[in-house]
């Protein structure tokens, strides 16, 4: 048998898109080709890796014992050339004009503004497009290509075109305010006890996560698009619920708020990543922005 033969780059992305497209027709219509030059492409590359890619006699494009083994490298060759095309781009084009970032709402505000900050003296002339959301929004966001560059919250598994890199954590205290019937209990507040009161949750504007809950247990719950909304709920005593500790440390100090002991948590840690499509990387600008981010990143 003869040794396999090299693929083009254009093959393997074919190959790509008839199995994100789940038919060859749709490929097609999504590579603006006909379907009898997607099959003949196809055809091509196996004959050049000498292996099946498709079981013929399945409808649906399926994929052989080889081709599952394949795809993950045509993936990787794939995004790997896009993102030597895209860094080139921006190698050529030097200081970009614009650079749009999306945050997670938990994001603590004192380094947000110290970024903004140096990020304006470092940078005068370039313009700074900012959008803060919740949850899955920032991946979305980032996905879409309307934002270059997400700090994004702990709840999603980032697909391949992303570059995913740790940005740190965040520490959230379940609280309520001192009338709340939980914060008159002494000790230990049993699961049981606080699902039977109004938990406030933070919502998610995109569909991303949708129908997946992160930490509700309460048996009512009212769900909010803005943290600060949530926040005011809290110190109104109409529910309780988790907030960063570094936005409700004077509340804690004041009494304000008081801190819950949940039986199932009494803290936890959210994290956070720093994220960009692997496909259209940051120019100078954005790149300096991300660095000085992750540069910033408290040491626990």
């Amino acid at each position: 048998m003869r040794d396999p033969g090299t693929p083009t780059l254009d093959q393997l992305r074919v190959f790509v898109a008839v199995i994100d497209c789940g038919s060859f027709s749709k490929a097609a219509r999504e590579l603006h080709r006909t379907q009898s030059v997607i099959s003949y492409t196809i055809a091509n590359l196996e004959a050049q890796l000498n292996v099946a890619l498709f079981d013929r006699s399945k409808r649906k494009p399926t994929l052989t014992e080889a081709g599952k083994a394949l795809l993950a490298d045509a993936r990787t060759v794939s995004l790997k050339v896009d993102a030597m095309r895209a860094r080139a781009k921006t190698l050529a084009q030097g200081l970009e004009a614009e650079v749009s970032i999306a945050i997670d709402v938990m994001f603590p505000n004192c380094r947000l503004v110290a970024a903004l900050q140096a990020f304006q003296q470092q940078f005068p002339t370039v313009a700074l497009r900012l959008r803060i959301e919740a949850l899955g929004a920032v991946m979305n966001l980032v996905g879409q290509r309307i934002c270059q560059i997400g700090i994004a919250g702990p709840m999603l598994d980032f697909a391949d075109t992303f570059q995913s890199q740790p940005a740190g954590s965040i520490t959230m205290l379940p609280v309520a305010a001192p009338t709340h019937p939980l914060a008159q209990i002494k000790g230990i507040v049993p699961t049981e006890v606080a699902r039977d009161y109004t938990q406030l949750v933070l919502t998610d504007r995109s569909e991303l996560t949708a129908g997946q809950n992160f930490g509700v247990i309460a048996l009512r719950d009212w769900r909010l698009g803005d943290l600060g909304a949530k926040h005011m709920l809290l110190r109104a005593g109409l529910g309780w619920g988790s907030m960063p500790e570094e936005m409700i440390r004077e509340d804690l100090d004041t009494g304000r708020l008081v801190q819950l002991k949940l039986a199932h948590m009494i803290s936890g840690e959210y994290t956070l990543h720093m994220i960009n499509r692997l496909d259209e990387a940051p120019g100078q600008a954005g790149r300096w922005l991300m660095q000085y981010l992750l540069d910033h990143v408290p040491q626990s």
